[in-house]
């Protein structure tokens, strides 16, 4: 097999490769825009539902003012019939001159009474149908819900988040155990985004039927002791449609003001009658009472209107129904990009991980790798210098010994005979090109330059025949023939 067809399965590897890494990276930084909208979605969504929340507060709080404004009213006028009216009727029991005046003031205190009543009752009923509005559980229930919804929701996308950036910081570095590393994390990332897709699916197809009929859904959810022509008369506010308080607080404010009128009509003659029983202090009191009563007929008039609680329904219905329905559309289109994008990217990284190799702690050689030599250069100019220092008996201007003069030094009993040395010496080896080879072929093994010993022999030469050079005056000799 030539060396072209060995190199083709490492580039067609390495291509693969490439792609595979551009393929991931682009799908990451894709995958990381769809959570950052997730993200955008999470927060439009916890936004709109704080909205609602805060909607809800209002709406329990004005119901709650209207039923004490209720219980308020009822406590002046059960606290007038109690105290100053049975207080003034029994006074009327008493002998007077002109049994006339006192046959009429009963009359008048027995008017006073049922107006009073009458008007305790008015606003008893429109306290009762209030009692069964409670929105404030709901509403802790709510916020707890949110409170823990908003930061898991955060904490997911967060950590999908990053799983996507240590894909990109291992693709980026070849890291190989980044990639593994992914491919294990990743199925668990898939998993997540599509149960959580399927849980906003759910989410929004609830909320859109919410929204759709928000008004028929309060009134399915009201309590059976609220009639339903008042939850559709605060829903919808129109002016067609008649407020279900309009009649009894119509009826209580008349009975008010007919009850003024009683008390003032026989407030002087009652004086006159029974002077000694102290009358006067209490017929203050109870025209001051009566007029507190009318002050708070008139604000619990201004209450029951539609308007003000309309305003807040409408309010929270917006918040849920454009911002928190927005946001949670964004988090299901959010999740399914993620799911289908980690999809693509554990089933491209687990085909990627396997070109990158692991990283060695050392640095393969090659054997015919000569790097670690000197350069010629180089070692002639250690040679002259070791020779140098070793002998001393070389002035500065002389050139280095040669390899011929190394083997002068050589001892009686080296392998080399003298005819080959004198050969050497005259400066280059006249023999053929055939002995010559011979020659050499018994050298090969050794390091150029040091000589072999066949008893572990010193060399008489300088510097023991270590390091010695060829000479510059031997040119018929060929790089070939000491490989």
């Amino acid at each position: 097999m030539d060396k072209e067809s060995r190199d083709k399965p490492l580039v067609n590897g390495t291509k693969l490769m490439f792609y595979d890494s551009l393929t991931l990276a682009i799908t990451s930084v894709l995958c990381c825009a769809a959570l950052g909208l997730g993200l955008y979605g999470n927060d439009d969504l916890h936004n709109g539902f704080s909205q609602l929340l805060t909607e809800g507060h209002q709406v329990e709080q004005l119901v709650s003012q209207i039923r004490n404004q209720t219980t308020q009213i009822e406590k002046t006028l059960t606290k007038n019939e109690e105290s100053q009216l049975t207080t003034i009727r029994d006074a009327f029991d008493n002998y007077a001159t002109n049994q006339t005046a006192v046959a009429q003031l009963l009359k008048w205190i027995d008017n006073a009474i049922s107006n009073n009543s009458d008007a305790m009752h008015a606003a008893s009923d429109i306290r009762l149908p209030l009692e069964r509005i409670h929105l404030t559980a709901k509403i802790r229930l709510a916020e707890k819900i949110e409170t823990w919804r908003w930061p898991i929701t955060m904490t997911v996308l967060s950590l999908l988040l990053v799983l996507c950036v240590v894909l990109l910081v291992g693709v980026a570095r070849h890291s190989r155990c980044a990639l593994i590393a992914f491919s294990v994390c990743g199925l668990l990332a898939v998993i997540a985004s599509y149960l959580m897709a399927s849980v906003y699916l759910a989410s929004s197809v609830a909320l859109g039927d919410l929204c759709v009929a928000s008004d028929k859904f309060l009134e399915e959810e009201a309590s059976p002791e609220l009639p339903r022509e008042i939850v559709r008369y605060y829903t919808s506010c129109e002016r067609a449609r008649a407020n279900p308080f309009t009649q009894r607080l119509r009826e209580a404010k008349a009975s008010i003001v007919a009850l003024r009128e009683v008390v003032r009509k026989m407030q002087k003659p009652a004086n006159e009658l029974f002077p000694g029983k102290g009358l006067e202090p209490i017929f203050i009191s109870l025209s001051n009472q009566i007029n507190d009563a009318d002050k708070l007929f008139d604000t619990l008039m201004t209450l029951v209107d539609c308007h003000a609680l309309h305003a807040h329904y409408l309010r929270g219905a917006r918040a849920l129904c454009n911002v928190g329905l927005l946001g949670l559309s964004l988090m299901l289109a959010s999740s399914v990009l993620a799911g289908i994008l980690l999809t693509i990217l554990v089933w491209v990284d687990s085909h990627t991980w396997i070109y990158i190799r692991k990283r060695k702690d050392y640095h393969q050689v090659n054997e015919t790798d000569t790097s670690y030599l000197p350069a010629p250069a180089a070692s002639q100019a250690i040679a002259a210098r070791t020779l140098q220092r070793s002998q001393g008996s070389y002035p500065p201007d002389t050139p280095p010994p040669s390899y011929t003069s190394a083997m002068l030094h050589i001892s009686p009993h080296a392998s080399a005979p003298p005819h080959e040395a004198q050969l050497l010496i005259d400066g280059c080896d006249k023999r053929s090109t055939e002995a010559r080879g011979a020659h050499l072929s018994h050298l090969r093994g050794h390091t150029l330059g040091r000589l072999p010993s066949h008893h572990h022999e010193s060399f008489s030469g300088p510097n023991n025949g270590k390091y010695a050079t060829l000479s510059k005056q031997c040119k018929t000799l060929e790089s070939s023939d000491f490989y």
